[in-house]
């Protein structure tokens, strides 16, 4: 078995447009005003067929539209695609298929289209059961319109996942944990919940520079509202199986699951990032991000891929141990050595075990509950 097949193999397909950028997102999306859905549509199999027959024969674990809000996609695009998936790969009898989806009026009335089209499993932007704090965060949808999208997405798919961000603006503990028992209470059974960062280049990044975007709660807070997600979501019954990922037994996204335990996966579309193994050796793939000279570069016929990077075995053992020390599951250390090409540190591993930041049991290395909020401290002993 090649080390990739311990984690499967995905496929990632990246929608890049948006119906406005929200403040404080850095992802690779873009408004347009018109968009040509059937020129895309033909880049899209053009470049499935392209990725298909360098991986021909692999059994196809997921599917993941991402975005950008991919919810503005006609369903007969995704369907059209979706046919093209089942006759390029061997598609796995439990097929994931993931759609990100804003709870936005006009977009719930796709979701039986997405359903239909094979989709089976969505997840939801909601970010905050507020209006206030909504408006805030650039969202159009308001908390009723995400109420009904959600019941309408329960009614349409198996499985509904849906994101929340804390320790917003003005934002109190007491405050974030009413907020997380509300959405306890909607009968979901998987959940994203992050922390809300300020990055550079993003709208709040350039106000938070200016020193205008304040009541963000201090480092303190922000760490007490990790530690009480973590004791609400586990006393609820979706306890972290990733640092901010949380689900009811066997409803973990199981897209993300190959990310985290490294696995294959291949992006499609602009700024689509890709791992591929081919005859043992491992390559990092990367698309133009510019979603018009990526369409203009497939519909040529040519590669919009930029040029791939193959991966030492020191760079694999590193990317093995930042995605697989986010999960509760933690590090297979034999698997990781035979990436690497060397054990993992003892001393430091000593050292952080002594500390009460890693626990290492059955062959596996794990943060410990202490351990999880610090890991980057904990990569870098490693790593160092």
């Amino acid at each position: 078995m090649e080390d990739w097949q311990h984690g499967g193999f995905g496929l990632y397909i990246h929608w890049p447009f948006c119906a406005s950028k929200c403040p404080y997102c850095d992802f690779n999306s873009h408004v347009a005003a018109n968009i040509d859905q059937n020129r895309w549509l033909r880049a899209y199999l053009s470049e499935i067929d392209r990725v298909g027959a360098e991986t021909r024969g692999r059994i196809l674990n997921t599917v993941f539209f991402g975005g950008g809000t991919p919810s503005l996609m006609d369903p007969d695009l995704v369907a059209a695609v979706l046919e093209q998936i089942g006759k390029t790969w061997v598609l796995a009898n439990d097929l994931e298929v993931t759609l990100e989806a804003n709870p936005g009026s006009v977009e719930a009335g796709r979701f039986r289209g997405y359903a239909e089209a094979g989709v089976n499993r969505l997840s939801m932007g909601v970010q905050a059961l507020n209006d206030a704090d909504l408006r805030r965060l650039g969202r159009l949808h308001s908390l009723a319109e995400a109420r009904a999208a959600f019941d309408v997405a329960r009614s349409r798919f198996e499985r509904v996942s849906f994101d929340l961000i804390y320790a917003r603006q003005d934002q109190t503990i007491a405050d974030w944990r009413a907020e997380l028992r509300e959405a306890m209470a909607m009968a979901v059974d998987h959940f994203s919940l992050y922390q809300l960062t300020v990055e550079a280049g993003t709208a709040f990044g350039d106000r938070h520079a200016a020193g205008k975007l304040r009541g963000l709660p201090p480092d303190d807070a922000a760490a007490d509202m990790y530690l009480a997600t973590q004791d609400i979501c586990e006393a609820a019954g979706l306890p972290a199986y990733e640092i901010s990922n949380h689900a009811r037994a066997w409803q973990e996204s199981r897209h993300n699951l190959i990310y985290w335990r490294y696995g294959d996966y291949a992006g499609i579309g602009p700024g689509a990032h890709g791992r591929l193994t081919f005859g043992g050796m491992r390559h990092a793939t990367e698309a133009l991000r510019a979603p018009a000279a990526w369409l203009e570069r497939v519909e040529a016929g040519l590669s919009a891929e930029l040029p791939r990077e193959t991966l030492t075995r020191a760079e694999q053992g590193t990317e093995l141990l930042l995605m697989g020390l986010r999960l509760g599951e933690g590090v297979d250390v034999e698997r990781y050595a035979a990436v690497s090409g060397a054990p993992l540190p003892s001393a430091a591993l000593a050292q952080l075990a002594d500390l009460g930041m890693v626990e290492i049991s059955a062959g596996r290395l794990r943060a410990s509950k202490a351990g999880r909020p610090l890991l980057n401290a904990i990569l870098r002993q490693l790593l160092a």
